[in-house]
């Protein structure tokens, strides 16, 4: 099974730069065509929040605009620069499919991706966002959502996937950002032997750390990279880099191999040969 991830987008209005340089919509569509020549196709694509730049209707639509552009099913959820409602309302439960009990007995948008009973992989989305905040949070309504979900299968290999990563990963814009409930979330999950990974994004750098009985990865960002100062406690700076995206491989023996992809021209591919001395 394959499943690629895009996270932190920053999709502006048409033909503006975010913060002013960064063209974050033609990264996005340079990173589409790229996932959509994959061989084998990815199975689906998961977009792990911050879809708009500046928290608007009219960037929502332009992001779906691009993301439609894909071969590949779609999922997506909110990151701290998006509002729920909007976001429900602009991809529809088509992408973003959180049930009409759910939507009745909470405004988060928690969904379970369904691929079928034989699926591989179970895959739990579950909304980390703060209103008008950058920080991430799981409160006590969305953690007993969680564990309701975990508890119904205990032994299926699963993945949970939210914009927030539950820990300090060194990159102080984002760790001063903090996460509400983490020490809940730890205590939880070490209940659980079943959890492969938990995907996240909001960092706008690759990383991953084992973490409470499983391993947390983020995702970079398919347009800006946040520069690495470890220990600085001034804001963060950033790279116009080329797009990215992560390509997590779950394999036949049951591993969850995650490839890092940089969208950029490049020399190659040239054959490993063997050469003897002469």
């Amino acid at each position: 099974m394959l499943i690629v991830q895009i996270s932190d987008l920053h999709i502006t209005k048409p033909l503006k730069m975010a913060y002013g340089v960064a063209s974050t919509v033609q990264n996005l569509y340079q990173c589409i065509n790229h996932i959509n020549q994959l061989t084998p196709q990815p199975d689906l694509v998961l977009v792990t929040g911050d879809i708009c730049n500046e928290n608007s209707f009219d960037e929502l639509v332009n992001a779906k605009m691009i993301l439609d552009t894909l071969n590949t099913p779609y999922y997506v959820m909110p990151g701290n620069h998006d509002t729920r409602n909007e976001l429900s309302t602009v991809f529809g439960t088509k992408h973003c499919p959180v049930t009409l009990e759910d939507k009745q007995s909470s405004h988060f948008l928690n969904y379970e991706i369904k691929q079928g009973d034989q699926s591989e992989l179970r895959m739990i989305a579950v909304d980390s966002t703060i209103d008008g905040k950058s920080g991430g949070e799981l409160c006590k309504k969305r953690l007993a959502w969680l564990k309701t979900r975990l508890d119904e299968q205990t032994t299926k290999p699963t993945l949970i996937i939210m914009h927030h990563p539950p820990i300090k990963l060194g990159v102080f814009e984002t760790d001063v950002d903090l996460f509400i409930g983490t020490d809940k979330l730890k205590k939880l999950l070490k209940n659980y032997s079943n959890i492969k990974a938990i995907l996240s994004g909001h960092v706008h750098r690759h990383t991953h750390t084992l973490w409470s009985n499983t391993v947390v990865i983020t995702a970079p960002s398919t347009s800006m990279e946040l520069m690495l100062e470890l220990g600085s406690k001034q804001p963060s700076k950033f790279y116009n880099e080329p797009p990215s995206y992560l390509l997590h491989y779950w394999t036949t023996d049951n591993n969850l191999v995650s490839h890092a992809i940089v969208v950029h021209e490049t020399n190659g591919p040239y054959p490993f040969r063997s050469y003897q001395e002469a």
